[in-house]
């Protein structure tokens, strides 16, 4: 059984790798593979697959996903459902979540793929087989730095602590146990560092390449807290001038955008419509389907979270506005009703229709009439009513439909790729990222105007106001600002839960959602909980009983 365990992700990389190429060799031998330049490329296609899973759902990118973006705080689930991913949104962790399974199997495949080539091919033939070579060692550092953010604890938290088990070959009896989380990232870093220095080609951004072994360096080394190779990495990348922010107005229609099209993309997981996303029903099954319905295609059941929206909306003008769409019940704007939204004590939605009368807005309750009123709050217009002694804030807008009693507010990050419903091509490294990892290093350092400077490089492209370092919102640090940014940015893009634990930080869930229905929510998850991991997958122990489960 440990043999077949370890068998099946060569197979299924080479024969997975064939369908994808449409090539007809899944007949030759694993040796004969690697006797031309032209197998090794197909064998590496293979391995760049296996991320995107077949005909691009439910792959490794999409359970990863799930197990980064669920557990934040920009998402919100307009109810419960029976798919496990209610485990993971709901820090509920089981020890037999399939889609957890799914990530650690599909880790391996992709990590065992990428070992054969490592394996079979000789560096310093020619600059194309080492560039090769190259993109599996990214490859490989970069599952297993995921592997360790889920099933290993920050690494600020203790090296010690146990990650992911470090298999390096190809070896049927080679079957580890876990290592350290020490251990994996100077695993991750070995390999980047490898990579970088094999990688010679300007390869588009559904590749791997030098830049991209140097962005995830810059990462790396920032969740480490090592400030200094972190702003040394990102400087790497920017200076290779091979990227450029988008302009404001490219970048709110981002993701209509094929990676290779995108002059910020560094490294994408890129799919297309003809190859995986072929058949009839599969927009129904893909990341971006549980964000919106869109053509009719898609479940539309989790929204923007309310305190994502707060944050979002303290400018109105911010492009990263682009990427949530607010539904009407009225298509026409010109019939749409007024009304006002806020969250009661019990963090659940109230929604009143209003109505206007000499230019005052009112609405009815019982024989009351509350007048909305309105404020100016940090340079910001905030509306209000008085009930009693007590002021209540609200959104002002139009009637939403509801589902469960959550508006819709849709999430189109991961949808409408090349005009396609629900394609999507999730960024691994992007530019911006670049600069924020700068400015999260250098507010660890003291040097504040320098990480102001970074912030504000992207609060410029996003067309919102820069911050001054001599009036800087009340009551919040340097680090407070850049985190809010890198929120900002990278919501819906898998970061959000690494970067409030990492920093110590809490994950304030005090919002409506799915996540506070039936008995004990939790309301707040500390960096220090036990769920901030995953378990490992109770088969994968019951089949190698050295394994040791996570607390």
């Amino acid at each position: 059984m440990k043999k077949l365990i370890i068998l099946l992700p060569i197979i299924g990389m080479l024969f997975l790798s064939c369908e994808l190429e449409r090539n007809p060799y899944d007949q030759i031998a694993v040796d004969e593979l690697f006797e031309t330049k032209g197998a090794l490329e197909t064998a590496t296609l293979g391995n760049y697959a296996l991320l995107k899973g077949k005909n691009g759902l439910d792959g490794w990118n999409d359970q990863l996903h799930r197990l980064t973006e669920y557990p934040g705080d920009n998402i919100s689930l307009s109810g419960s459902t029976s798919d496990p991913l209610n485990f993971i949104y709901n820090y509920r962790a089981i020890t037999t979540n399939g889609r957890v399974a799914d990530f650690w199997n599909d880790s391996y495949k992709v990590i065992v793929g990428c070992n054969v080539v490592i394996e079979k091919a000789a560096e310093g033939e020619s600059d194309e087989l080492d560039q090769l070579i190259g993109e599996n060692y990214y490859l490989r550092a970069l599952v297993y730095f995921q592997m360790g953010n889920i099933f290993g604890r920050p690494y600020n938290q203790g090296g010690s602590n146990l990650s992911a088990p470090l298999k390096l070959t190809s070896d049927v009896n080679d079957i580890p146990d876990r290592h350290t989380v020490e251990e994996v990232y100077q695993q991750v870093i070995q390999d980047l560092e490898k990579a970088e220095s094999l990688m010679n080609q300007n390869k588009t951004a559904t590749y791997a390449t030098k830049e991209a072994a140097q962005a995830l360096l810059s990462r790396v080394y920032l969740y480490m807290e090592d400030n200094v190779n972190a702003v040394s990495y990102a400087d790497k990348v920017i200076q290779s001038d091979r990227y450029s922010l988008l302009g404001n107005e490219a970048f709110k229609r981002m993701n209509f955008l094929n990676p290779q099209e995108s002059s910020e993309a560094i490294f994408s997981i890129t799919l297309n419509k003809e190859a995986d996303l072929p058949g009839q029903w599969d927009d129904w099954y893909t990341v971006g389907s549980l964000y919106a319905s869109i053509e009719g295609s898609g479940w539309g059941e989790m929204y923007a979270s309310r305190s994502y929206l707060e944050l979002i909306n303290q400018n109105k003008e911010d492009a990263r506005n682009s990427f949530i769409e607010a539904q009407y019940i009225e298509e026409d704007a010109s019939l749409r009703k007024p009304w006002v939204l806020w969250v009661n004590d019990n963090y659940e939605y109230e929604t009143r229709l209003t109505s206007e009368s000499g230019g005052v807005v009112t609405f009815t309750e019982g024989s009351t009439t509350f007048t909305i009123e309105e404020e100016i709050v940090n340079g910001n217009t905030k509306y209000f009513f008085t009930s009693g002694s007590n002021k209540q804030y609200v959104d002002t807008g139009f009637e939403m439909p509801k589902r469960n009693g959550f508006p819709k507010w849709f999430i189109m990050k991961a949808s409408l790729q090349e005009g396609s419903v629900h394609l999507w091509s999730p960024a691994v490294s992007r530019y911006s990222e670049m600069f924020l990892n700068k400015a999260e290093a250098f507010a660890k350092r003291g040097m504040d105007q320098e990480a102001l400077d970074e912030v504000n490089t992207i609060r410029t492209r996003a067309g919102i106001p820069a911050y001054s370092l001599n009036a800087l919102p009340t009551g919040k640090t340097i680090l407070d600002i850049v985190l809010e940014e890198r929120r900002l940015e990278f919501a819906f893009e898998g970061h959000r839960k690494f970067d409030v634990f990492r920093n110590g930080r809490t994950m304030d869930r005090r919002y409506p959602g799915g996540h506070l229905w039936g008995a004990n929510p939790i309301y707040e998850i500390p960096a220090t909980h036990n769920r901030i991991v995953e378990f490992l997958p109770e088969k994968q122990i019951i089949l190698q009983p050295g394994l040791i489960q996570n607390d």
